[in-house]
This record gives C-alpha cells, sequence and structure tokens, in this order.
C-alpha cells in the first residue's frame, strides 16, 4: 500500500532585518563656549537594524559621543519638538506619575525601531542625563529594505568633536548652550 506523499509545509522565512541610517545631532548641552566655537556641528551617522531595540540605539549614541558615565535616558517620538506632551516616551521604565503629569515611558528595551513607524525624513528626540540635559535630534536619512551582513549599530560618519561629558570646573564661567 502506498500513501500520497504529504504536502510540504513550508515554513515562512523571517523577513530580513530593515536597515535604518539615523543623524544624531547634538542640540544642546553643558559646553563651553570654545568648544561651540570650535564646532558648531557636533553629529554621528548610525546605521542599526530594523530588529534591534531602542535601548541598543542608546548605546551606540553613548560610545558615538565618547561618554563613559551612564544616566537616564529617554527617546522621544511623535512629538514636534522635546518634551512634546503627544510624543511617545521610551526608556527606563518608571511608574506611572500619581499627578498624571505625562504617559508613562515605555521600555527601551523592549521597543524595536521596525515598530516604530519611522519613515524617512522624521525627527525624533533623545534626552540624556536629566540633570545636565544633553538634547539630541535623532532624523531618519535612509531605511533599506534589508541590512548587509555585518555588526549593528555601528559609526559611519561623525563630524565635530565629541564635547566631554562633564565640564571642567576651571571652564565652567564660559560655558553656553551648545
Amino acid at each position: 500500500m502506498t500513501t500520497a506523499p504529504r504536502p510540504s509545509r513550508a515554513v515562512p522565512r523571517p523577513r530580513p532585518a530593515r536597515l535604518y541610517r539615523l543623524e544624531v545631532s547634538i542640540l544642546s548641552g553643558p559646553v563651553t563656549e570654545r568648544f561651540a566655537r570650535a564646532n558648531p556641528v557636533v553629529a554621528r551617522t548610525i546605521e542599526i537594524r530594523g530588529d534591534q531595540t531602542l535601548a541598543r540605539l542608546h548605546a551606540a549614541i553613548f560610545n558615538a559621543f565618547d561618554r563613559d558615565d551612564e544616566h537616564l535616558y529617554e527617546f522621544q517620538i511623535g512629538g514636534r519638538r522635546p518634551m512634546d506632551p503627544r510624543a511617545s516616551r521610551f526608556g527606563l521604565p518608571e511608574p506611572p506619575s500619581p499627578f498624571g503629569l505625562r504617559d508613562p515611558i515605555r521600555s527601551a528595551a523592549r521597543a524595536k525601531l521596525d515598530s516604530l513607524g519611522l519613515e524617512v525624513s522624521d525627527t525624533f528626540g533623545y534626552w540624556f542625563d536629566f540633570g545636565d540635559d544633553w538634547w539630541h535630534t535623532i532624523r531618519v536619512l535612509s531605511i533599506a529594505e534589508s541590512a548587509p551582513a555585518g555588526r549593528y549599530p555601528k559609526v559611519t560618519e561623525a563630524i565635530g568633536e565629541s564635547p566631554p561629558q562633564y565640564l571642567d570646573p576651571d571652564e565652567e564661567e564660559d560655558e553656553v548652550d551648545a
């Protein structure tokens, strides 16, 4: 007795990870006037896969700007300006405010870039160190349908020197907003 061949169950292949090319620019932070004159633009271009998280993007930005002391951070997506109440906030989870001032923050460790609905030319905010207030803007330069083999995230371009994370106490008198 012969049996009819069983139809093969094709397992759908996972979609390849998309590749985001992002320009991360420092908007403001504690820098000296001398540094600001020498570096009118401080930006890094970072490539990151769509299956990677905002927490990985934070680590890439942290390294790209030569920082060495971790602090709280927050991404703000969907707003028109920093601290826009309409923006979705992502970072380290925190309890909701008992006063209902802002929506609770979502986990950056769970938010994959592909899940954010980003499109080319979109911009969003990144805030690092809630005391020194390093503000950044992130612009989506391109989105490729698949990422070439390699390690991501990675910095592909750097403009300007990385500012020191903290001001030298002897130079604080000429501090300006970047």
